[in-house]
């Protein structure tokens, strides 16, 4: 009968000297998961503010922002998951690997997003839209007008070219905004479409000019044909960075399936923290 007094002492001396090593267990899994869930908030807004920078070097950066949150997520993960299993915690490891589950997704669309949103394209094509191809378009009207001004006779026609030439381009300048902001393939090729009818006009009314004024213009038309053929080469750029559409492509994710999965990892974290803080300990001597 001695035995079993002695069996009990030995259990509950064992549970005493475990109970500290349970409870430093626990916080740190407290911890852990804590600073999990702060980087990934982290992760998930620079991740958005990457998408929505307008230069290259805001998006880079909030994108190299990301990556290193979602890296310190990424190892609180790993250290966190031995724990709970040592601390043989089932719903908190229930939680844990929910969040793991999703979290799988949400790195597959943010190794999509980042890369896309770096790129720039679209913001690359808006640049070149308000910049080298108005400057080429300004140019290309200047020429005409002071080709018009060189004509005496014949005012009448020289200025209906001029006027359907410059028209022309104008049209092609509208149809670049939209181009850049659509998201479907067939309605971009109905707008270079477009766009190529009257690039073909404008270089029609060109050859017209030419071929009314002579040699009266052609200083002044031989600058507006140099114009013109920049204004294609800055277009044909602009409809080639808007095609890749990386703005719109990784806009369209973020705000779509990611922000979903994001909302589903934060509901997992959250109820993992929940779990780990009702766990309590009462205080031994």
């Amino acid at each position: 009968m001695r035995i079993l007094p002695a069996v009990l002492a030995a259990a509950l001396a064992a549970a005493c000297v475990d109970m500290p090593a349970t409870l430093t267990r626990l916080l740190e899994a407290r911890r852990l998961a804590s600073e999990m869930h702060v980087e990934f908030t982290h992760a998930a807004d620079a991740a958005n503010r990457a998408v929505m920078a307008d230069t290259d070097e805001a998006s880079t950066a909030a994108a190299d922002e990301a990556r290193h949150a979602r890296a310190i997520v990424e190892r609180n993960l790993q250290a966190l998951q031995p724990i709970l299993q040592r601390l043989d915690y089932a719903e908190d490891t229930r939680h844990l690997d929910a969040f793991k589950t999703r979290f799988d997704e949400y790195r597959r669309l943010d190794d999509e997003i980042l890369p896309l949103a770096v790129e720039n394209t679209n913001l690359k094509a808006q640049r070149l839209s308000f910049g080298s191809a108005r400057e080429a378009a300004d140019a290309f009207r200047s020429a005409l007008a002071a080709a018009a001004r060189s004509q005496s006779g014949n005012r009448c026609r020289v200025d209906a070219l001029a006027a359907q030439a410059s028209a022309a381009l104008f049209e092609i300048q509208m149809l670049q905004a939209p181009h850049i902001a659509e998201s479907q393939d067939a309605a971009m090729t109905r707008m270079e479409d477009q766009m190529a009818a009257s690039g073909r006009t404008a270089r029609k009314a060109l050859e017209q000019l030419n071929a009314t004024l002579g040699a009266n213009g052609s200083a002044q038309l031989a600058a507006a044909a140099a114009a013109l053929d920049r204004f294609k080469a800055v277009n044909d750029e602009i409809v080639s960075l808007s095609r890749r559409n990386t703005n719109v492509r990784s806009l369209a994710l973020s705000f779509g399936r990611k922000r979903m999965v994001t909302a589903e990892c934060d509901d997992s974290l959250r109820a993992l923290e929940q779990a780990l803080a009702s766990h309590q300990f009462a205080a031994t001597r």
